[in-house]
């Protein structure tokens, strides 16, 4: 997909995903990336097929080939007020926004648009498909693993470091037994009825 829009003339392309839509506690934080024509990167895939270790190690060689890197984080109490469609359509806007130089064409996993005002296509299933995008997803998912191990040393009662926030049996029997932590999404099904 880079290759072809080269082709047609476009030179600064950037991949976006996001990771933590799903999750009861914590942000979802997206990333994009601008890589370099000549970048080959063995291994980079849809993040969720990965493992930690992996991640970790693509995280490195994708941030020392990237010529632009951005995120873009929306907290629990933004997304509780928002709702987690718009929450992660902004995270994706903070994240192109991020970005130097700007990018003159942007590829987004999805097929929601964040109303972006780059030229841009969704890409369904995009973190497998598209290697830029995938770089994205690599990114996003180091980085918010990052922010739930933190979290994991002040609420250690939750297992954030295990689960990440999303709604285990492990998790969901924690929120039932110690309540609701302030870094848990408020309107979730699975949190709000302990609020």
């Amino acid at each position: 997909m880079e290759l072809a829009l080269r082709i047609a003339g476009y030179h600064c392309i950037a991949g976006v995903d996001e990771v933590g839509r799903g999750s009861l506690a914590g942000p979802v934080v997206a990333a994009a990336v601008i890589l370099p024509p000549s970048c080959t990167i063995e291994g980079v895939d849809d993040s969720k097929l990965l493992s930690a270790r992996r991640r970790e190690q693509l995280d490195l060689a994708i941030r020392a080939e990237a010529m632009a890197i951005g995120f873009g984080t929306v907290q629990e109490e933004m997304i509780d007020s928002l709702n987690i469609l718009q929450a992660t359509m902004l995270a994706m806007r903070q994240a192109i926004a991020a970005l130097s130089p700007p990018p003159d064409f942007v590829l987004i996993d999805g097929d929601r648009s964040p109303n972006c005002p780059n030229p841009h296509r969704l890409i369904p299933s995009g973190d497998r498909l598209c290697f830029s995008i995938s770089a994205a997803s690599i990114l996003a998912k180091v980085t918010r693993d990052r922010i739930m191990l933190a979290y994991d040393l002040t609420f250690p009662q939750y297992g954030f470091g295990r689960h990440k926030g999303y709604g285990t049996s492990e998790h969901l029997s924690a929120i039932a037994r110690f309540g609701v932590s302030p870094i848990h999404r408020k309107s979730f099904k699975g949190v709000r009825e302990y609020v």
